[in-house]
């Protein structure tokens, strides 16, 4: 099975490399970002809060981008899309749309998300959607 990657892990990744310890990215398995993931990553280098920060995200991005590929938002991820939040809306716990985007893309491939700890839950309620967390704590 591979890796779908959320924002949330990106930003645990990114706050891991200050400590002694950092957690490493799963290497033996395919790791893809949702083009959704990418513009919300090149978001946060734009938005950084100094020029050396934004260089350091940017850096890291272009890494990541080398070591994953990123998955288009295609019509066959658009019928998971569409499928997911009828599903949750009928249930009445949307969750936020760029996160539909991310479990369509893991449902599409059969593949598993990977979050940062605080998103674990409303990933959970997507069904057929297996969640890893990425965390330094485990």
């Amino acid at each position: 099975m591979g890796l779908v990657l959320d924002t949330s892990a990106l930003i645990e990744l990114e706050r891991s490399l200050d400590r002694e310890t950092p957690p490493a990215m799963p290497l033996d398995e395919t790791i893809v970002m949702p083009a959704t993931v990418w513009a919300e990553a090149l978001i946060g280098a734009r938005l950084a809060d100094s020029p050396a920060r934004a260089a350091r995200r940017r850096a890291h991005l272009e890494t990541l981008r080398n070591q994953t590929e990123i998955e288009p938002f295609s019509p066959e991820v658009a019928e998971h899309y569409a499928d997911i939040y009828a599903e949750l809306s009928k249930l009445g716990c949307l969750i936020p749309q760029n996160d539909i985007a991310v479990a369509a893309t893991g449902r599409f491939l059969g593949f598993c998300v990977l979050v940062g700890p605080g998103d674990e839950e409303h990933f959970r309620r997507v069904s057929g959607l297996a969640v890893r967390v990425f965390s330094h704590a485990g």
